[in-house]
């Protein structure tokens, strides 16, 4: 089964090559992707040869921006110990972009080169890490099979085990042999704890989510930005953070539309020209882009403000008394546990499985699960004026967010400590 996975792995690789000798649209996302994998491996190689540094090498992989936030915490203090030099390396293009243009605690950041097996080889040979982590759901086969063979210690964090996954059924062999690469799984709740007992794995943690302790210190960090307090301008603020797709796009602009004397803050997940010109057609009042804005400029007509930068998100929801969350009508649901943060109430679509934290927020009432642009105009509708409702939603999210922080700590100890 593993030669086939490699030649797929093969035949994609030769297929991106051919893609992208024939096509050049340089804000298309795949191609981005595409054109990021060539020449990437001598480009890690380099990059590696010139360092200088003696300090055992943790390898972190997350595949976006959004799963680097669940890394952060953890990356942050281990390189503040010293102890450690950090490489990160990310799938996404557009997180890629934003990790290399703003490097935190990491020492150097690399796309993932394809996962075949002479990519994996060479990658291994070049980084030579010392311990290995590994964000939510990665189960990259060659990667995890040569870990193992090389007896680096390996881990992963924050994971959501359901009974989707494929090891979880009949066709999996070939991604349980996999997860016996992992040194111990730090996993989100009991649920999945029992699932890998079924498996027979027992090096199990509950620690819950590390972005607990991330949003946290997001929410008690001091940020201010000019431009988007003159448009707030001491009003009660919707957000809409990271739009994902056409339904969440239709949401948020058929709210806002209805709701013409509420601001809006909107943030799609995709800031390319073409993606925002498509939010403001879909708008009936006046919006404004914030890279065209200033701290003088005069808002006293414009309703929403377009967010056209990419990783302030987190900190951005402070500015706001109601939230929606984008990624909800794909398996792909982004982080509520940033706007909740900050006491919000948060709607969000409903593909929910993969996310215990909005299943348990709707069941507090924090969270709403909506399905079309009538519920979320009745949920918006039944607390846009309720200061009582609004009061207590915060309190409760407050208290939610206090009683799942911690899981950074034990994470950290056991990768630190791992003996092989």
């Amino acid at each position: 089964m593993q030669p086939i996975y490699d030649f797929i792995a093969y035949l994609a690789d030769f297929l991106f090559g051919i893609i992208a000798l024939l096509f050049h649209r340089p804000r298309n996302k795949f191609l981005r992707f595409v054109k990021g994998q060539q020449g990437l491996i001598r480009q890690i190689q380099a990059g590696e040869r010139a360092t200088g540094d003696e300090r055992p090498t943790l390898w972190v992989h997350a595949s976006s921006l959004g799963e680097y936030n669940v890394a952060k915490p953890i990356v942050r203090l281990l390189h503040e110990s010293g102890r450690w030099r950090i490489v990160l390396t990310v799938f996404s293009p557009s997180g890629l972009d934003y990790l290399k243009r703003y490097r935190q605690h990491v020492d150097a950041v690399y796309a993932l080169p394809l996962d075949k097996s002479y990519n994996v080889w060479r990658f291994l040979d070049a980084v030579r890490p010392d311990r290995a982590v590994f964000i939510i759901s990665e189960y990259w086969v060659n990667y995890l099979s040569e870990l193992r063979r090389r007896a680096i210690p390996t881990f992963l964090v924050s994971a959501n085990i359901t009974e989707r996954a494929p090891f979880m059924h009949w066709y999996g062999g070939l991604w349980r042999r996999q997860l016996k690469t992992y040194s111990h799984f730090f996993v989100l709740n009991e649920s999945s704890q029992r699932r890998l007992e079924r498996l027979g794995f027992t090096n199990v943690t509950v620690t819950g989510d590390p972005l607990f302790d991330n949003a946290r210190k997001v929410a008690r960090t001091p940020y201010e930005n000019a431009i988007i307090e003159r448009f707030v301008d001491g009003r009660n603020v919707f957000i809409a953070g990271s739009i994902h797709d056409r339904q969440d796009l239709e949401m948020v602009t058929t709210l806002a539309n209805r709701h013409q004397d509420t601001r809006f803050i909107l943030v799609p997940h995709e800031i390319s020209p073409e993606n925002i010109l498509r939010i403001k057609k879909r708008l009936l009042c006046q919006a404004h882009r914030y890279s065209h804005c200033t701290p003088e400029t005069d808002f006293s007509k414009t309703q929403v403000l377009i967010i056209d930068f990419m990783g302030a998100l987190a900190s951005i929801y402070r500015y706001a008394r109601w939230a929606y969350v984008g990624g909800g009508f794909t398996p792909y649901l982004h982080s509520i546990i940033e706007a909740t943060a900050y006491g919000l109430p948060v709607a969000y679509g409903p593909y929910v499985e993969r996310k215990p934290t909005a299943q348990e927020l709707a069941e507090l009432g924090v969270g709403r699960i909506v399905e079309n642009a009538e519920q979320l105009d009745d949920w918006f509708s039944e607390l846009k004026n309720n200061s009582k409702r609004l009061e207590n939603i915060s309190r409760t999210a407050i208290t939610y967010m206090q009683r799942h922080e911690g899981a950074t700590e034990a994470i950290i100890q056991t990768i630190s400590d791992y003996e092989r």
